[in-house]
């Protein structure tokens, strides 16, 4: 059977290529220091274990639009947390089988494809581009959307707090960017998972009346409890927003059985009534991007950006982005060269703070030292 790989389409899948740097980081003789990925480390919170378990007979098929209980949760922590009311817990809101899943297949979703731009980052995670490329779209780096100048666009993403720079967009921007996808007809989609990790200044969603004037129209906001409550291996999210476009995405999913399981959805619901789990996770966090940020900084490296999330953005005079992985992993600490996400990042490497407290200060030390 012969077909055309749909592979062969996506761009490369970049983590292959930290594969000689992380044999030599391991050859330490205290061990690597991995703060290339952010993929959490610390304990699943015990309530949400305990809902996750509660809800485990659970033969029935789940729904796409998920259950009224997990969706209510999520409505009522954007209004607890970010200070977003009245998104409506049956028509505005749909869980997503981890916000990686949604980003990827949105464009294909709403029947982007050939000869439709999308706009994406000029400092992005890969997905964007590579969900545009799925669909066969034209994918369009750019540091601000309403800076572009060339033909209409379908979709324009914006990350804030962003990966992997750390940068926070402010309102004022967001409302710019809000009143140039209407007047533009753009849908844009603001990926918020970061938005509780706000260190130097306080993440704002696109949904906030303030931003948005309270319609939701043309907008969506991603959100995932990945970072949030340490449930990468969930896959836990829900996007938000206009209704006529929340409807289109229900609508295709159904057809595509994509669900969020039963169990999932008790253990989301926990998770988001829940917010003390969530500052705790948050002191672990500074401690770490205060040790790290006083470590790399004392060794020669400037931070930048870096006001929120959980990475940050490092270079050294020395060195480009491979280089610095390189001197880096000399020490047994892994990390991402920021030309993974665009060649504004040639010159940065992006260091997580999802290392246990352990192997953070093991890195400190050997920083120091």
């Amino acid at each position: 059977m012969t077909f055309a790989p749909t592979s062969s389409r996506l761009p490369d899948f970049p983590w292959d290529k930290l594969a000689p740097f992380k044999q030599k980081a391991a050859a330490h003789p205290d061990g690597i220091v991995d703060l290339s990925i952010g993929s959490p480390v610390d304990p699943v919170p015990d309530l949400v274990k305990k809902a996750l378990a509660d809800a485990a007979d659970a033969p029935s098929y789940p729904t796409t639009i998920g259950t009224s209980t997990a969706r209510q949760a999520a409505v009522d922590w954007l209004a607890r947390r970010l200070e977003v009311p009245g998104v409506d817990p049956l028509d505005g809101i749909l869980p997503v089988i981890g916000t990686k899943e949604l980003i990827m297949l949105l464009p294909t979703l709403l029947g982007i494809g050939a000869g439709d731009t999308v706009l994406i980052p000029d400092l992005a995670y890969p997905t964007y581009e590579a969900g545009a490329a799925l669909a066969r779209a034209t994918s369009i780096p750019i540091a601000d959307p309403t800076q572009y100048d060339g033909g209409p666009v379908r979709v324009a993403y914006l990350n804030s707090p962003r990966n992997p720079s750390g940068e926070i967009t402010s309102a004022n921007d967001l409302r710019a960017a809000v009143e140039w996808a209407r007047a533009n007809d753009v849908l844009l989609v603001s990926d918020e998972c970061y938005a509780e990790f706000g260190w130097d200044a306080k993440p704002v969603s696109v949904l906030h009346p303030d931003v948005c004037g309270g319609s939701f129209d043309n907008l969506l906001a991603v959100h995932s409890l990945s970072k949030r409550s340490n449930l990468a291996g969930y896959r836990a999210g829900f996007v938000a927003g206009d209704q006529a476009v929340v409807a289109e995405l229900l609508a295709v999913r159904k057809h595509a059985g994509l669900m969020v399981p039963s169990p999932i959805q008790a253990a989301m619901a926990a998770a988001f009534a829940d917010d003390t789990h969530v500052e705790q996770q948050r002191e672990r966090y500074l401690r770490r991007r205060s040790v790290l940020r006083q470590a790399l900084t004392d060794a020669g490296w400037t931070i930048t950006l870096s006001q929120g999330g959980l990475y940050l953005w490092a270079e050294h005079p020395s060195y480009d982005a491979y280089g610095s992985v390189a001197a880096l992993a000399d020490r047994g600490i892994l990390v991402a060269p920021g030309a993974f996400y665009g060649t504004a990042g040639d010159r940065h490497v992006r260091v997580a703070l999802t290392g246990t407290d352990e192997r953070v200060d093991a890195a400190v030390k050997r920083l120091q030292d």
